[in-house]
């Protein structure tokens, strides 16, 4: 078994391919992640045109800064989602400081609770992106069906010990989105954003 700490290997050979400028590479990035990145700059701007420049700026960013990423410091898809996030937040409080600027009312607490509202609505996106499926699938099956704990368990063809067990992992896991240090969650995710 690989060493805890060790990354991927899939992420370390894509860092050093990016390193050396193989366009496949970023293709490949791309075609793995654009999915994850376009969806959190959604979530945390509300516009599918502000999103879709996000993600051109995240993936420009990654082909021009590749050894930006240290696979010590975690995955991949951490790293990329950590990037997509500071970006959106950035592009979130340009755009909203400009409303301000024009409609003259309003006030900065007001911009700050809207960008921590979609700071943590993107944490949970993405920490319901990153978890196993079989806790996912409890709860889409409670969320979004209207499950409860035993039709979740006959639909998932477990035990309903074990459709709790994965409903309580899944929202403790979720729980973790409001918290500043979420785990799970990605590195700067949580407190300065």
């Amino acid at each position: 078994m690989a060493k805890r700490d060790a990354p991927p290997r899939w992420d370390r050979k894509m860092q050093q391919r990016l390193a050396r400028g193989e366009a496949a590479a970023l293709g490949e990035l791309y075609d793995r992640f654009a999915s994850l990145v376009h969806g959190l700059a959604h979530r945390v701007l509300g516009d599918e045109g502000a999103a879709d420049g996000i993600t051109r700026d995240v993936f420009a960013h990654v082909w021009e800064h590749p050894d930006a990423y240290d696979p010590k410091q975690g995955p991949l898809r951490t790293w990329v989602a950590t990037l997509t996030h500071r970006l959106a937040v950035q592009r979130l409080r340009a755009t909203e400081t400009a409303a301000l600027a024009r409609a003259g009312h309003g006030s900065t607490e007001e911009l700050e609770r809207k960008v921590r509202h979609a700071s943590v609505a993107a944490r949970a996106d993405y920490i319901v992106q990153s978890m196993p499926v079989p806790l996912r699938a409890a709860l889409e099956l409670a969320y979004f069906q209207r499950r409860d704990y035993r039709q979740t368990a006959a639909d998932l063809g477990v035990t309903e010990d074990e459709a709790r067990r994965r409903l309580r992992l899944g929202l403790q896991l979720l729980s973790t989105a409001h918290d500043t240090a979420a785990p799970g969650a990605p590195p700067g995710y949580g407190g300065a954003v």
